[in-house]
């Protein structure tokens, strides 16, 4: 039995990417990060995460068409979808493409963690 959640990182700004590594890794095992949209599917089926951390803005393939496409093919797996826009219509966007939950990356935080967690219960944030 798994006692934390692993997390895949799909992002495409190394920054963000290492911030977020060493916020999630408190309490998360992080089991790879992708930098490229064409690639996350791949390495979801490769590493078996339980939770999927996608940018909406990924080169190649977005986040939310990644989202679909991992949510189709891995029912099991979940997706959180994070954003730089402020719009309310990407978080609905990310909703409708089966995401388990949608977080800014200006205010997600500690905030992003305990969504894992959450989605990892199988709970929608």
């Amino acid at each position: 039995m798994l006692t934390r959640p692993r997390v895949l990182l799909a992002d495409d700004h190394p920054g963000v990417v290492k911030a977020l590594s060493r916020l999630i890794s408190l309490e998360c095992d992080v089991v790879g990060t992708v930098g490229d949209g064409s690639d996350v599917a791949a390495a979801a089926a490769r590493l078996q995460p339980v939770v999927v951390v996608v940018d909406v803005n990924l080169p190649h393939i977005n986040g939310l068409d990644v989202c679909r496409e991992i949510t189709r093919n891995s029912p099991q797996a979940r997706v959180i979808v994070i954003s730089g826009m402020l719009d309310d219509d990407v978080a609905q966007a990310a909703r409708t493409a089966g995401a388990s939950g949608f977080f800014y990356k200006a205010t997600m935080g500690d905030e992003l963690v305990r969504a894992i967690k959450a989605a990892w219960n199988g709970q929608f944030t």
